[in-house]
This record gives C-alpha cells, structure tokens and sequence, in this order.
C-alpha cells in the first residue's frame, strides 16, 4: 500500500519531509542544485534520498528584464503561483535554486503557510560563522542592483565588493544560459576572481546559479562558498530532521 504522502517507503525507512522547488531559473542551474541535493544526501537505498516536487517553470518573466533593464513584466505573480502549486502538490518547505530571484522571497514566502529555506539569508550567515569580512560577489548586475546581498550582510557586519564590469557578468551568465561559447563564460568568472581579490576580498561567494556551473574557473587560493550548496545542504537537513543516524 502507498502511503497517504504518496511515497513508497518500505516499513523501515526514514519518514523524510518533502521539499517544493522554485525551479527552471534557469533550468540548467535546477538541475545542479537537485545534483547536489542528490550529493549531499547520505543514502543507501531510494527512499533515503530527499523527496522533492520540483516546477521546472522556463516561463517566469525575465528577472534581467525586470530588474535591469527595467523593460519586463513583474515575475512576482508567476513565482506566488508555483509556491501555491508546490504547496498543493504536499510540499512541506519551499526552496528557491535562483539568488536574483531572492528579490522577491518575501512575497513568495508570503503566499503559503510552509517554510521557505532562504538561500540569501542562509548564505549570509555561513559567511559570518566562517569570519568573513569582506566578500567577492560573483552574481548577476541585478543582485548589485537591488542589493539582495548587501542588506544581508550588512545586518551582519559583513562587506560586498563587486566585479567593476557587470556588464561581462551578464554576458557571461547568458552565454551559460545559451550553452555557447564555455570558455568565455570561465575566463569571466577567472578574472572576475582575480579583481575581487585584489579589492581585498577574503573570500568569494558564488551567487548566481549560472555561475555555479563553471565555479572551477575561479583562481586557486581564493577560498569560495557557494549558494547553491549551501541551499542544497538546508534542503537535506530540513527533509531529514529527525531521522536517527545509521550505525556503522
């Protein structure tokens, strides 16, 4: 008999929480964070990994055109309804792999009662706990623009420095989108590296998804962190909250 979540958990298997996913910004940047959901889950068997309702949604309305170039629609309504459909699908927190879309986490954590596990607050306060003070911000022109990272960290005591040229950030970023022209996008993400250390940044905060794809790129000796993993990892601990440790 399946049970009444729709799982089809044996009877020893761990009872985990089921988790909605704001995705397809992009749809690539989905599939890495579900890939590193997948990683970061310690699993023997199927029903050991986390469950996950995932709205592959292409469709929400350019954030680049909204927030930068001021021309697109407002994508606010289109992401308060994927929560309401997640939500009705059994979700039991939503998650968002999409930090320029974090501009709006307030009107989606609005629209249902379940958590929201909000990758820009998360973030910022892994940052902290690691005594980061001044943070290289690899992201979209936008995250600059509306300043998502910048009020979390500064609720913090941390400090953003930013590639001068954001325009090459957002050429690089649609070059991933597009699945052209790899090598442009890393030599980007390698300098981009480069300038923010020598502005004095301790560290470097992978903060767009696209980016995500190619954070190999960076320069060796610059420690970096990662949204997505640390996303991934809230994911993976809010769905397994409860269950019991295996024994060795």
């Amino acid at each position: 008999m399946t049970p009444a979540d729709g799982s089809a958990r044996g009877p020893g298997a761990p009872r985990l929480r089921r988790v909605g996913v704001l995705g397809g910004m992009g749809p690539e940047a989905t599939i890495h964070f579900m890939a590193r959901v997948l990683a970061l889950t310690p699993a023997e068997d199927d029903a050991d990994h986390v469950p996950l309702v995932v709205d592959q949604n292409t469709q929400v309305p350019s954030r680049i055109k909204a927030l930068i170039e001021g021309t697109g629609s407002d994508p606010t309504p289109a992401l308060e309804d994927m929560a309401r459909r997640l939500a009705a699908a059994g979700a039991e927190a939503l998650a968002m792999p999409c930090n320029t879309a974090h501009h709006y986490a307030g009107s989606i954590a609005a629209a249902t009662p379940l958590p929201f596990l909000d990758m820009v607050v998360l973030t910022a306060a892994r940052l902290a706990g690691e005594e980061r003070g001044t943070v290289g911000v690899l992201a979209s022109p936008a995250i600059k623009i509306t300043g998502v990272y910048d009020h979390a960290f500064a609720r913090l005591g941390l400090e953003a420095v930013y590639p001068a040229d954001q325009q090459r950030l957002l050429a690089a970023i649609r070059a991933i989108k597009a699945g052209r022209d790899g090598e442009f996008a890393r030599r980007v993400v390698r300098e981009a590296g480069e300038e923010m250390a020598a502005a004095g940044a301790d560290a470097a905060l992978i903060a767009c998804t696209e980016f995500s794809t190619v954070a190999d790129a960076l320069p060796p000796g610059l420690p970096a962190l990662d949204s997505i993993d640390v996303l991934a990892e809230a994911v993976v601990a809010f769905s397994r909250a409860g269950v019991a440790v295996r024994s060795a």
